[in-house]
This record gives C-alpha cells, structure tokens and sequence, in this order.
C-alpha cells in the first residue's frame, strides 16, 4: 500500500495559524494533514473535526506510550475521531500494542478502524544517542527492525520510521505493512533537528510508503508551488 499524497505536516501552535494556512490551497484540492503534539495540545479534538469536516485526511499523530489500560481508554476515544492513522510507540511494548488496537477497534466501532502505526526511533535519534542515553547495544538500524517486528506481531498496520529503514522493513514484513517517513527535505533544505533525512524521490527508492513533510512545505515562500512539487518528485517515483 503506498499513499499516494504527501502528508503535511501542520506543526503550527493554534487554529487561526493552521487555517490561514489551509486557506492557501484551492478549495478542491484535498490534503493529508498530520496533527501532531502541538496542535492537538492547543486546539483539541475540535481542531481534528473541523480539518475532516473541509474533506482532508488527518493522520493523528499523538505517539501514545503508558500502561496498557491507558492507552486502550484513550485508543478508544481517537477510535471515534473518523481519522486515517494514528499512533504509538513501539518501545511500550507488545502488550501495550495489542491493547491499544482494541481500543481503537472498540473506539471506531469496526468502521473505518484508523491505521495504527508504531514509531520505531524517531528521525532525530542517531547511534550515539542509541548507545548513550538507550543503551543499547544494538546498532539503531538493527534497534528498528526489532521494533518493526514487534509491531507487526503485536497487530499494526505499520511503524514510523526513516526513509534509511524502509526497503529492509519491507523485506522482513510485506507490503501491506505501512512504513511512514517523517524526516523529508529538499536536497537544499535545512535538516533542522533532524539527523536521518532524505529527499521524496529518495524515500521512494527506498520503498517507504508514505511521506511526511513539515518545513519543506509550510515554511516556503510558495507553499502551495513547494507542496505541488513535493507531491510530483513523489509520484513519479513511487
């Protein structure tokens, strides 16, 4: 399964920002958002209802990570959302995972179940900080595929993880198993507080199923002209 449409990320502090910004666009043309941390902190659910009600996508990306009883009760509320992805991270552990997509089926009621992804290591995260601060003794490629398989036993529908991961995720999963790439710039761009980047017709390459830009496109002068051109160097490699 690939998607097809780049998913923007809306990392903006508050609806008036994120509208101003939608507004951009022709009325017909359809996003896939991702609602991160931030605006989900500051606008809530509301926010998520009203970016759905103009017709776009919303991947919901709250990287859900506590007991499991937790996660399950708040699956269960995302479940009634009506959003495409939504997700948790992997280190909580199989329980946690196996718990989370029954709240989200309970949630959804069996309809349109959002896709639930597991972050393996975020972009930001390089070896040094995995043999540091993680302590592991594995190298991060090899601490991603773990996780890759953990999730995909434990019932997801897919991790997050970097473009670097995706081709060897996709040979130890199939291809239904969603790999969504964070961490996407322009071969000019600033990687900013990202360490593990890559350009989209790279990501393609590499196999990731989806890709998630930020600045690339809500920073540019042109956002509409830099997404329009994201989304092609995508397509046309995918």
């Amino acid at each position: 399964m690939t998607i097809k449409r780049p998913i923007i990320a809306l990392d903006f502090p508050d609806r008036q920002t994120t509208k101003k910004f939608l507004s951009k666009f022709p009325s017909e043309e359809k996003l896939f958002v991702k609602i991160g941390m931030e605006l989900f902190y500051s606008e809530g659910q509301e926010m998520v209802k009203a970016i759905l009600a103009e017709g776009h996508d919303v991947f919901l990306d709250l990287k859900c990570h506590d007991i499991p009883h937790t996660v399950e009760s708040a699956m269960r509320v995302i479940g009634k959302l009506g959003v495409g992805m939504t997700t948790l991270h992997a280190s909580g552990g199989s329980e946690m995972m196996r718990a989370a997509k029954e709240g989200l089926l309970d949630g959804s009621g069996g309809s349109k179940t959002p896709k639930l992804l597991a972050i393996t290591q975020l972009t930001s995260t390089d070896q040094k900080m995995v043999t540091e601060q993680q302590q592991s003794a594995v190298p991060l490629k090899q601490s991603v595929l773990h996780y890759a398989r953990l999730a995909k036993n434990a019932g997801m529908d897919g991790v997050v993880c970097s473009a670097y991961e995706a081709n060897s995720i996709l040979t130890k999963t199939d291809v239904s198993f969603l790999r969504v790439t964070p961490g996407i710039r322009l071969a000019d761009g600033n990687t900013d507080d990202q360490k593990r980047v890559m350009t989209p017709d790279r990501a393609a390459a590499q196999k990731s199923s989806a890709i998630v830009v930020g600045r690339a496109i809500t920073q540019a002068t042109d956002c509409v002209t830099a997404y329009q051109y994201i989304k092609k160097m995508w397509e046309e490699n995918i």
